[in-house]
C-alpha cells in the first residue's frame, strides 16, 4: 500500500521539531541514567522510547505522512 502525503508544510515542521526535542530529551535522560542521577531500571525504557519516537516523528516529517491521520483520527495540524 502506497503512503500518500497527508500533512501540510506546517504539520511537517511541527513533527520534525518534535522529533528533535524527543531525541534530545532521550539523550539527556541517558546521561542522567549513566551518571547515576536516575535509577536505570525504569528509565532506560523511557530513553529508548523517546529516541525511537523522535526518529519516527522525523521520518513522518520527511515523508509527509502521519500514522495518526492515516488511521482516521483528525489532528489540528
Amino acid at each position: 500500500m502506497e503512503r500518500t502525503c497527508n500533512i501540510d508544510a506546517k504539520g511537517r515542521v511541527v513533527r520534525f521539531v518534535t522529533g528533535i526535542f524527543a531525541i534530545i530529551a532521550g539523550f539527556v535522560l541517558a546521561i542522567l541514567v549513566t551518571q547515576g542521577v536516575l535509577s536505570p531500571e525504569p528509565y532506560w525504557m523511557l530513553v529508548t522510547g523517546s529516541i525511537i519516537g523522535g526518529i519516527f516523528a522525523m521520518w513522518e516529517a520527511r515523508a509527509g505522512w502521519c500514522v495518526v491521520r492515516a488511521i482516521g483520527i483528525k489532528t489540528p495540524l
